[in-house]
């Protein structure tokens, strides 16, 4: 596959944001404004300064061992859920996958250890803990710009509560001679908002509004953020949505993480009133979001580019 341009995706700093441990209200009112318009205009941005340089080698080298242990070990992380534990197909070669549901929460942390690692890894828990707690409030302070941006604060509490988490840790190995490069499908989450980050082998690529792929490059302890089907059906269409995928290149493997935000499967999915008017009609039905996956996982709506059009749109 031909190399794509590198994209530069709008880049927010959120170190401006907060000054001695308080929100700074001009540099909110700034960022807030920045979120919005990015996420209108190409469905992510790149977000700077959430955690440390440190922090992030940590987790880095944390991914590494945890891919390094035995295929019996990494079994072991499993899921009522569909691809929340431990995923490897044949139809995804290149890509394997594990998963800590709710990773703010120490215990699901430790839970996760014990079974990796029985006779202890504290490193891995306290930097994964701390990742997690960081890219949680980033999810909520996204969220909540979002929401102030268009004046549906009221609905906030009550959407954040309805609201589950999942910390996807990924690896891509390098395709053999004569493989294909792809290393995860043309996809839109179907999830809330994710949070991604990716190594220094990179592999991510975002398709613009016109049709265009390109390869994304971002600072080492940067994260991309991703706006979901689910967020969007919310707010009736204000958010482009972007496909993207994972294409490989070279000899190394890839590690990342994604920050999965996900309506609980029991919660019913539908646009806030305040969205729908003349201009902007109802795009999908109300619509249970347990029942979406079902139809996602199990009925062909993963091989769909549009399952959500499918399987709700108006």
């Amino acid at each position: 596959m031909a190399s794509e341009p590198l994209m530069q995706l709008p880049v927010i700093d959120f170190s401006r944001l907060k000054t001695n441990n308080s929100y700074d209200p001009s540099s909110w009112e700034s960022i807030k404004f920045d979120v919005f318009k990015a996420l209108q205009d190409y469905g992510c941005f790149e977000a700077k300064s959430v955690v440390s340089i440190e922090l992030q080698e940590s987790v880095n080298d944390a991914l590494k061992q945890l891919f390094d242990l035995p295929v019996e070990t990494k079994l072991q992380n499993t899921s009522e859920t569909a691809f929340h534990g431990y995923v490897r197909s044949p139809k995804v070669p290149l890509y394997e996958s594990m998963g800590i549901g709710n990773p703010f929460i120490p215990e699901n942390v430790d839970n996760f250890s014990d079974l990796m690692w029985p006779h202890g890894n504290p490193k891995f828990r306290e930097s994964i803990k701390t990742y997690s707690k960081k890219l949680r409030e980033l999810d909520e302070t996204v969220k909540k710009m979002v929401f102030e941006s268009l004046d549906l604060e009221k609905y906030f509490d009550e959407q954040m509560k309805s609201t589950n988490y999942l910390l996807k840790l990924m690896k891509y190995r390098a395709p053999d001679p004569n493989e294909s490069d792809i290393g995860l499908h043309t996809h839109t989450d179907t999830n809330i908002m994710t949070i991604l980050h990716q190594d220094e082998i990179g592999g991510l690529e975002i398709q613009t509004k016109n049709d265009e792929w390109i390869r994304v490059k971002v600072s080492p302890n940067s994260f991309v953020i991703v706006a979901g089907d689910t967020f969007n059906v919310w707010l009736n269409g204000r958010l482009h949505v972007p496909f993207h995928r994972v294409v490989m290149n070279g000899n190394r493997a890839r590690y990342s993480l994604g920050f999965f935000s996900v309506q609980k499967s029991s919660s019913l999915v539908k646009a806030f009133h305040k969205m729908v008017d003349e201009e902007h009609p109802l795009l999908y039905k109300p619509f249970n979001y347990g029942e979406f996956l079902k139809f996602f996982y199990k009925e062909g709506g993963i091989q769909s580019k549009f399952a959500l059009k499918t399987y709700c749109g108006v």
